[in-house]
């Protein structure tokens, strides 16, 4: 081992996603292995590294963490952006669980039948302007600051970048309603360690295509 953080997931976004976010965000280089065919995930399930029988798995200080909320809470934590007492990370838990509903609506669009993806876009564009954004738009006017909690970098910070991206790819003018989220978006942007993953070349997966959908239902099929 390199001592890097190792995560076994498909090659693609999925629940590794915003994984891979935050340990970028963090500055922290990791190592993955990419499953491709069912036999790798059953082997991962007999030789017991699956505690759920689920991916994502990372592999970080002797651990072998499954469940996204748990490995992102260990790694918030670690790197210093999960606040700084019980009140400030109940927030950003409040901020992540909110954000966490709207991307979950976007990780199973690419597997929407063919007749439901207009309506599951509406779905996704009215959700964002109409329930979620707002909430941060309020946040982030009503104390001024640069981030969502504290006045510091967190992981709400991350995570809502990580959307504004994702629904903006599906609908471009998402934050048009929005001038803070659209100042936040520009400060987050150039965060160097931000810039950097949104580089080309860097680790962050590209949306979903047909392949990555096609990989998904052959690995986990029952």
């Amino acid at each position: 081992m390199s001592g890097k953080p190792r995560l076994t997931y498909l090659n693609g976004r999925g629940r590794m996603e915003p994984i891979r976010w935050l340990l970028a965000a963090a500055g922290v280089e990791f190592e993955e292995v990419y499953l491709e065919t069912k036999e790798q995930y059953d082997k991962l399930i007999k030789d017991g590294f699956l505690l759920f029988q689920q991916v994502p798995l990372v592999e970080i200080d002797g651990l072998k963490m499954v469940q996204t909320r748990a490995i992102m809470s260990y790694i918030a934590g670690k790197y210093n952006l999960y606040g700084k007492d019980l009140k400030e990370r109940a927030l950003i838990d409040m901020y992540v669980e909110g954000i966490s509903d709207l991307m979950q609506m976007i990780l199973m669009f690419p597997f929407s039948p063919p007749d439901a993806k207009e309506k599951n876009l509406e779905s996704i564009k009215e959700r964002a302007t109409n329930r979620y954004f707002p909430v941060f738009e309020k946040v982030l006017k009503q104390h001024g600051q640069d981030f969502l909690v504290g006045n510091k970098f967190s992981w709400a910070d991350v995570q809502l970048m990580e959307a504004i991206l994702a629904v903006e790819e599906k609908v471009p003018d998402v934050l048009s309603g929005f001038p803070q989220l659209q100042v936040f978006k520009t400060k987050m942007s150039n965060m160097p360690t931000i810039k950097k993953f949104l580089q080309p070349g860097s680790p962050r997966k590209p949306p979903p295509d047909a392949h990555y959908v096609e990989t998904v239902l052959k690995v986990f099929k029952k």
